[in-house]
């Protein structure tokens, strides 16, 4: 709390608050009030997570912040909330993508257009829980929550095949989270009673019932992150979502799966952790040249951009599976990175598909000479998922590398590979769409971004120079929250 203020029950109820407000608004009759007080909430709910960040104290990895109130006596269940360096971070981009995703559906959304901003303000806040939550069962009803709006987003207004995308995306993460739940109520008996995450970080386990724990967690976190073999969800997700679905599915939601290890698996499991640390690197370092080889084949634009993120994300899972501060940290630069690179080339590919009705690659052609400010953009944001140096991109990817160096050679050798196939799959992309003549009439009678979306793509563009130049804001919140984390591994090394 802030002078008795509770910031993160405000981050996580404001935005659901006012997506009841949104929904109260009726029909499209009503569309534009929707839309504004969809805004309104957006923004209020962003602006309410900055002292998050002003009044953070970097110096200690301790729980900061922290709300307690009693939810289920019965059941020793508290109501429980705080943040560290690691959390903190995706409160504060998850309310900000918020912002972004009601800016850009202003227009595109037609039809129930309240229930469409509504189902991305109660996203938002249910997220925030699941990043703020420090009881494990309050953990577990948020994060079963956040599948119901997004299953809502993918089957209403998503493509053709989205009934088939919306029940696979929502089977695969339900049934993976049924194991962890057996997790939970494992450590709730062993700790005697106790549902407080934080408890859990220092209890003593067997290591074969931790080697239990932590497949169980694992079956749950892999399928959010996604890992390798258990991604094939998400690129059938992506393809039938509308834009801003893809987006959140991108910047926050794959997230939440990675910060569950750190949360859970590792501090929880250690001695389990460093048992199936081969099987974690050997699983992450597939996705990242696998997923990668598999997204040069790629003709959809988000179906490519969509591997493209799993093969980013088998970067975090290798950073955090080598036990280093480079790695850890870098995995963490890297996920922030991620959200604000991945969702930006899908804002982009929105735009044109907005346009042309179209995410083929073979559709577009020439897109410079009718949309230059746009090509600019989509250009910096594509050089950015390639890791060009000067841009967030690099500094992640650099730091899990020089992580992986420390640990064994021929790791950094084969992460050090998406360099070659990420600049390969997204520029040979951005080549066929952007340069060249134009290709059909349908490029022929493209038109520049709006005003709306160049401040999308600009205050994007921002967050993506500003990282990479000088990423240190962010990496000295992170510090004594991963050295913590760090050395309760080591202490517990096998």
């Amino acid at each position: 709390m802030i002078f008795g203020f509770p910031v993160i029950s405000a981050a996580i109820w404001l935005p659901i608050f006012f997506g009841v407000l949104v929904l109260a608004t009726g029909n499209d009759r009503n569309a534009p009030l929707a839309r504004v007080i969809a805004l309104l909430g957006s923004v209020l709910g962003f602006l309410v997570t900055l002292p998050l960040y002003t009044g953070f104290d970097k110096m200690t990895s301790a729980m900061q912040f922290v709300e307690m109130r009693d939810w289920i006596t019965r059941f020793n269940i508290h109501y429980h909330l705080g943040v560290d360096g690691i959390s903190m971070l995706f409160i504060l981009l998850n309310s900000f993508f918020t912002v972004l995703v009601v800016i850009a559906g202003w227009k595109v959304i037609e039809k129930r257009v309240a229930q469409y901003m509504a189902a991305f303000l109660i996203m938002s806040g249910i997220v925030n829980g699941v990043f703020a939550a420090l009881d494990a069962m309050l953990f577990y009803v948020f994060w079963e929550a956040m599948l119901i709006p997004m299953f809502i987003i993918i089957g209403v207004w998503g493509g053709p095949n989205r009934v088939y995308a919306a029940v696979k995306f929502f089977l695969y993460t339900l049934l993976g989270s049924l194991l962890m739940l057996v997790a939970l109520l494992y450590l709730y008996s062993h700790s005697g009673g106790s549902f407080e995450i934080l408890d859990y970080h220092h209890m003593s386990i067997p290591l074969s019932a931790q080697i239990l724990v932590f497949i169980a967690f694992f079956m749950a976190f892999s399928v959010k992150v996604p890992m390798f073999p258990v991604h094939t969800w998400l690129p059938d997700a992506h393809v039938e979502a509308p834009t801003g679905g893809s987006v959140v599915l991108a910047a926050i939601m794959l997230k939440v799966g990675a910060y569950g290890f750190l949360r859970f698996s590792m501090p929880i499991a250690p001695d389990a952790s460093h048992s199936l640390s081969g099987f974690m690197i050997t699983l992450s370092l597939i996705a990242v040249v696998y997923i990668g080889l598999v997204a040069l084949t790629q003709s959809d634009m988000k179906k490519l951009v969509a591997y493209s993120s799993i093969s980013h994300m088998g970067f975090v899972t290798l950073g955090f599976f080598i036990f280093n501060a480079y790695g850890m940290e870098g995995a963490l630069i890297q996920m922030i990175s991620h959200g604000f690179v991945a969702g930006a080339l899908f804002l982009c590919i929105g735009v044109l598909y907005d346009r042309v009705h179209s995410r083929q690659i073979v559709d577009y052609g020439g897109v410079a000479n009718k949309m230059p400010v746009f090509a600019a953009f989509f250009m910096l944001f594509a050089m950015a998922n390639s890791g060009l140096p000067g841009t967030s991109g690099f500094v992640g990817e650099f730091m899990v590398i020089m992580g992986a160096v420390k640990a064994n050679f021929w790791y950094a050798f084969l992460a050090a590979s998406t360099l070659i196939f990420g600049a390969a799959y997204t520029l040979w992309m951005y080549k066929r769409v952007i340069f060249g003549a134009v290709a059909n009439d349908h490029v022929a009678h493209l038109h520049d971004i709006t005003l709306r979306e160049k401040l999308i793509f600009a205050l994007l563009a921002v967050a993506v120079l500003v990282m990479g130049l000088y990423p240190l804001p962010v990496s000295e919140v992170l510090h004594a929250s991963v050295n913590d984390l760090l050395v309760h591994l080591a202490r517990s090394k096998i």
